[in-house]
């Protein structure tokens, strides 16, 4: 599958090569059988999962598969009963041949609040640090990219991504098993870089943005989606433990004092482009994730607080260029 990848980059001009050499091993470290107890459920799923023929593929206005021919109701639930042996699905929605994957999140949502505010992705190379399943990745393939290279280490978000690939079949977009930290210092390879719901779960938030400027080439465009906090000044909140029930949430800025972040780490040319208290329509527990979610997670008297009494997730979306 990431044959196709090693093969994109392995050119003689290409920014990535130095990564190229790598990331087999680091892609063969990222899931393996002795480190996943559930890797054989999910590896089964996918390969249980029938040969259908794909008729139409929407990445513009949506995730959605096709097929010319409807699925029987037999195959609609047996395709439904391995889907969900990939639980939890978190970011979507994700219309899979009319099966409808409802995700905690409605990241379509966010998508459609931030992608008029983007430079132009078409031809772009695009990092997505902490993509998830690849909702986004593909997304950005939709308004043209040319290879969005998505890396999260949470291993069944990657899987839900291959289950994805094994129909579409793109050769533009890779969701690896890696973390930032695997990616190359000062590597300067791409055009945009998109770290949305990472800073505030970095220990070091600075070394995190230092990061995402080094992954980008000269004049190349960061997208910032991070919690914050309402305020002027230079405040930060510092969790004593728990924030809404994470326990690794290390430090909530205001919007002032991010914006000193980045330019204290060399951006430029920085503006926030939305800022967005998540509501309990946008992240919810449905079948297809069954954990608790935000509306376990605040205050039942007062939802603008969380269950330990902080100011509830207020999400701020922030570009800035290098």
């Amino acid at each position: 599958m990431y044959s196709k990848l090693l093969k994109k980059i392995d050119t003689k001009d290409h920014l990535l090569r130095r990564w190229a050499k790598d990331l087999p091993e680091q892609i063969k470290n990222g899931i393996t059988p002795e480190r996943f107890g559930k890797y054989q459920q999910w590896h089964n799923a996918i390969n249980n999962l029938p040969d259908i023929i794909v008729s139409d593929i929407d990445l513009e206005n949506q995730l959605k598969l096709s097929t010319d021919s409807p699925l029987s109701t037999e195959l609609i639930n047996t395709i439904t009963q391995e889907l969900k042996q990939l639980h939890p699905w978190r970011k979507g929605p994700i219309d899979f041949f009319n099966i409808k994957i409802d995700t905690e999140w409605r990241s379509d949502w966010k998508w459609d609040r931030i992608k008029d505010h983007l430079q132009p992705l078409e031809g772009r190379t695009i990092l997505d640090v902490g993509c998830g399943n690849g909702y986004h990745c593909w997304r950005m393939a939709g308004l043209g990219a040319e290879l969005v290279i998505g890396i999260d280490p949470t291993a069944v978000f990657v899987m839900q991504y291959q289950l994805l690939q094994k129909y579409i079949q793109s050769e533009k977009v890779f969701v690896l098993p890696i973390g930032i930290d695997d990616v190359p210092q000062n590597l300067q390879a791409f055009d945009t870089v998109f770290s949305m719901g990472v800073l505030y779960h970095r220990k070091s938030q600075f070394d995190h943005l230092q990061q995402l400027h080094q992954c980008l080439k000269a004049d190349g465009e960061l997208v910032l989606e991070t919690l914050v906090i309402d305020g002027q000044s230079d405040e930060v909140l510092l969790p004593k433990d728990r924030y809404a029930q994470m326990n690794n949430v290390w430090l909530l800025p205001t919007i002032p004092l991010l914006i000193k972040w980045l330019e204290r780490c060399k951006f430029k040319n920085i503006r926030v482009v939305d800022v967005n208290q998540t509501s309990i329509e946008e992240q919810r527990q449905t079948e297809w994730m069954t954990f608790n979610s935000l509306g376990d997670f605040l205050d039942p008297e007062n939802i603008d607080l969380t269950v330990e009494g902080y100011p509830a997730p207020k999400r701020v979306v922030i570009l800035a260029n290098k």
